[in-house]
């Protein structure tokens, strides 16, 4: 979709900017600069977040909410309506809100394949009884109706979680690698849901920046922030797991060329 398109569609919605920015994930100046015509040559991540928020007709907004074709509105989503939505509609259902979910880039599978790898590889040399998961798969977080998340890695340790259809409960261990449309949520709501779930660690990766925010809930120094140029400790294995960045470094700056 051009640009000009998301224009016409704009006007026919009646979307300001600031109701695309919350509704895609997009910041509010780059959408300005964008259908200003300042930004001449927007990333691809950020095309697609906008473009979703155009096509995706299961999504119209209403004021300040979605609503989904199931009948109830944001806020008072359950699980039962979680799982009643077409299989190929990746969303993430957290406090009763529904936020739509992209089909992740390239790039975001081959960072999120690679930890899964080094951490996967890290428990089976030691005979671990800890589950390395890697997107997507289903973790009913809170234990309630209302909250049903994907995150790009986790590491479970308790074996009783584990569910035929996927998680009943917090991870020990989660990763996210954000993109443009998803980093509001994954370094606001989605923090603060796993630290109140019991999450021991969470990782925010921001390939775009290069950088790493470790949030270890245990550690006095929280959170921690890495480059990519060197190997970073996992503190729910006491820093006898360190994953390299190294060929995650190479793809990105690969990326950019």
């Amino acid at each position: 979709m051009t640009i000009e398109e998301m224009r016409r569609r704009k006007q026919e919605r009646g979307y300001t900017y600031a109701q695309m920015a919350e509704l895609s994930g997009v910041p509010l100046g780059t959408i300005q600069k964008i259908f200003s015509g300042e930004t001449v040559s927007p990333r691809y991540d950020t095309l697609q977040a906008l473009e979703r928020l155009f096509t995706d007709v299961s999504m119209v907004y209403e004021g300040s909410a979605y609503r989904v074709d199931t009948g109830h509105y944001q806020g008072g989503y359950t699980i039962e309506d979680y799982r009643a939505l077409p299989e190929d509609q990746r969303v993430e259902l957290i406090d009763g809100f529904f936020y739509d979910m992209a089909s992740p880039t390239f790039l975001h599978q081959r960072i999120s394949g690679e930890i899964h790898r080094q951490i996967a590889n890290f428990i089976m040399d030691r005979g671990g009884d800890c589950q390395p998961l890697i997107a997507s798969i289903d973790i009913q977080l809170d234990c309630d109706e209302r909250t049903m998340v994907q995150p790009d890695v986790a590491v479970l340790c308790g074996k009783d979680k584990a569910k035929r259809w996927g998680v009943y409960g917090a991870p020990d261990f989660v990763l996210e690698v954000i993109s443009p449309s998803t980093r509001r949520k994954d370094c606001t709501k989605k923090l603060m849901k796993y630290m109140d779930a019991g999450v021991r660690e969470y990782w925010i990766l921001d390939p775009y920046q290069q950088k790493l925010i470790v949030y270890f809930f245990e550690s006095e120094v929280c959170p921690a922030i890495y480059g990519l140029d060197k190997p970073v400790p996992v503190g729910i294995y006491d820093g006898e797991l360190m994953i390299s960045f190294s060929h995650i470094a190479e793809w990105i700056a690969d990326e950019e060329d």
